[in-house]
């Protein structure tokens, strides 16, 4: 079993390319306690946007004219709410400090094939703004009791189906949700709402469609509901899928990021991502032809 995340911790981050991540928009929460990892291309630009004007921007290894020597170009007009940054080397990194609402945030840009071209950071909600009170506090060992809960659901619901009458359960063998990221696919199986403890807890199956092991990080599951990002609680996955393989994992969500409670329904078209350690397999080779016509070649005349 692997180590539980603690609910109130800030871990909402932008993956990087080594996650694979479809989606080239994203959002992010804006949170000074913790660094966003945002992929860059040499061929896109990438434009970060906050809720209102910035009001100051430091970063190493970053140049404003693309002239002055540096690894990102950046441009940001004063008084506007966003900026624009491009990578200029392959395989470059730098960190970029936003100063907005007397807050500082922390980027850190890393050169990608697989950059997110616009992130959007959010505020912060509030359980009192967004009218839910708070999470209740679930402690590990109760997370585990209901991790334990949702694999034996069958049998419960059978033999006593008194011990699992306030759980929610829906399945989706008829409507698959299946999250797609090119060489390796997470789908959703069954999902299970614990309503006393504001926990949905999630069993999903890892296809690796590649010929080498599927190497991830097991406590890094976040699960992805309209514009909002949830990071686990609990999850039980060994961490690797074999090549061509399959491997099922449960995975727990309580509450918010900022200790409110989620109400998630069960009906919602979730979205599950996990942080991958394995780097992907190279693009296949670019073969490239030519229309050019062919002249033939002719001899001199005085050329037997």
């Amino acid at each position: 079993m692997k180590s539980i995340v603690s609910l109130l911790s800030a871990t909402v981050t932008v993956l990087t390319a080594t996650a694979a991540l479809a989606q080239p928009i994203q959002q992010a929460w804006l949170d000074d306690h913790v660094a966003v990892s945002v992929p860059v291309a040499t061929n896109r630009v990438t434009t970060i946007s906050f809720p209102s004007p910035i009001d100051a921007i430091d970063g190493a290894g970053i140049t404003v004219d693309g002239k002055t020597p540096g690894l990102f170009q950046l441009a940001h007009a004063k008084g506007s709410a966003f900026l624009s940054v491009r990578a200029i080397f392959p395989k470059a990194s730098a960190n970029l400090n936003i100063r907005w609402n007397e807050r500082t945030y922390v980027f850190e840009l890393i050169e990608s094939n697989a950059p997110v071209l616009a992130l959007n950071m959010a505020a912060l909600p509030t359980p009192e703004a967004s009218g839910a009170g708070r999470a209740p506090e679930v402690s590990p060992l109760k997370l585990l009791s209901l991790l334990d809960k949702a694999k034996a659901f069958p049998l419960l619901k059978a033999q006593q189906p008194e011990s699992v009458a306030d759980v929610g359960f829906t399945t989706y063998d008829g409507k698959p949700l299946v999250n797609d990221f090119n060489d390796y696919q997470i789908q959703i199986e069954a999902a299970f709402r614990f309503n006393a403890e504001d926990t949905l807890v999630f069993r999903a199956a890892i296809t690796n469609a590649t010929d080498t092991p599927l190497i991830y990080q097991p406590d890094s599951f976040a699960l992805r509901a309209g514009n909002r990002l949830y990071p686990q609680s609990i999850s039980d996955a060994s961490g690797t899928v074999p090549p061509k393989g399959r491997s099922t994992v449960y995975f727990a969500v309580t509450g918010t990021p900022d200790g409110g409670r989620n109400d998630l329904s069960l009906k919602n078209q979730f979205t599950v991502l996990v942080n991958r350690l394995s780097p992907p397999p190279p693009p296949p080779p670019v073969v490239t032809t030519t229309n050019a016509p062919v002249h033939p070649i002719r001899s001199p005349r005085n050329q037997p």
